[in-house]
């Protein structure tokens, strides 16, 4: 992508995912505007956020640290998390955006503010500044509020999601992310938990619309595994239905999907990730998109340590290529 290092590339999602795309990403563009997703209810940022009545800053936090200098002090602060005392569990990444919004009274001046002490490569913008929720219908039509409890009650009634909605439900898009969207040269929706990541993007107002309009090339990267009560026995068909069936008017809000063909992990992986009940995602049956979507088909992912995460290089290079 060195011919393309001024490319204005926008990426959207939540969660560890997105983080790993931005810090590959970084190396070679500028450019960068990652779109967050801020329907997180539990852990630290749900804590801060039902004690501060602030958005949850965990995935905004994550984001800002993938795309911050890697060796910099205020980097590893930001990443610290306390393990004793009354502050147990808590990030010193979301306490600082916290202490930051109290003081600038806006979430997305806090994010600023912190994202100019950081010195990132590129912006980060919460895709909403509604106090955004999460709520799950599932197959059985019980229904689930709050993102932490999704994807627990949904694995423990064994009943897959069906839909999933936001509260407000005309919660706006945040305008700097219209425009970022509507600039953009290259947009990477995904990878990231398919419906309380990637999903409830899509359905904040005015989302749909500029994917729609932006004259940007637009890629879907598709999870390398499943993920345990959201996407359990999941192909990457399955995924691509999953956000159709979420989209209005018949929209097409990308052109490209990307996803991993090979399976070249070894086992001892695979069977750390089988004992969380996470499997390897499966092209399924991709008959139905091929003329819709043109389809990307390699070995996408790398292991770092015992996880598997995507290799954001080949990503790049076929984005470069495309």
């Amino acid at each position: 992508m060195k011919n393309k290092c001024g490319y204005k590339v926008v990426v959207m999602g939540g969660g560890s995912g997105l983080s790993v795309i931005l810090k590959g990403l970084k190396s070679y563009t500028k450019n960068i505007t990652a779109i967050v997703t801020v329907g997180d209810d539990g852990g630290s940022s749900g804590m801060l956020r039902d004690d501060l009545g602030i958005l949850p800053p965990g995935d905004i936090r994550n984001c800002l640290t993938a795309l911050a200098d890697d060796e910099s002090e205020m980097s590893k602060l930001l990443s610290f998390r306390f393990d004793t005392g009354s502050l147990k569990g808590q990030s010193m990444g979301n306490l600082l955006i916290a202490a930051m919004c109290c003081i600038r009274g806006n979430f997305a001046e806090a994010v600023k503010a912190v994202s100019d002490v950081l010195k990132i490569s590129g912006t980060v913008l919460p895709v909403t500044l509604d106090d955004m929720r999460i709520t799950a219908e599932l197959d059985n039509n019980e229904k689930i509020s709050g993102e932490s409890c999704i994807p627990l009650i949904s694995y423990a009634s064994e009943s897959p999601i069906k839909r999933i909605y936001i509260e407000p439900k005309n919660a706006k898009a945040f305008h700097y992310c219209i425009e970022a969207l509507l600039d953009a040269d290259v947009i990477i929706i995904g990878p990231g938990s398919l419906y309380t990541s990637v999903i409830p993007n899509l359905l904040i107002d005015g989302i749909q619309d500029a994917l729609v309009q932006s004259k940007a090339k637009k890629y879907y990267c598709c999870n390398i595994m499943t993920q345990r009560g959201e996407t359990d026995n999941f192909t990457v068909s399955s995924h691509l239905k999953a956000i159709e069936n979420h989209l209005y008017n018949g929209n097409q809000v990308f052109d490209y999907v990307l996803y991993n063909k090979d399976i070249l992990i070894e086992n001892h992986i695979i069977k750390h990730y089988q004992s969380e009940g996470s499997i390897i995602v499966t092209p399924g049956d991709l008959d139905a998109y091929k003329d819709k979507y043109k389809l990307i088909a390699d070995n996408f992912l790398t292991v770092k340590g015992k996880y598997i995460i995507h290799d954001i290089e080949k990503i790049i290079n076929y984005i470069a290529v495309n």
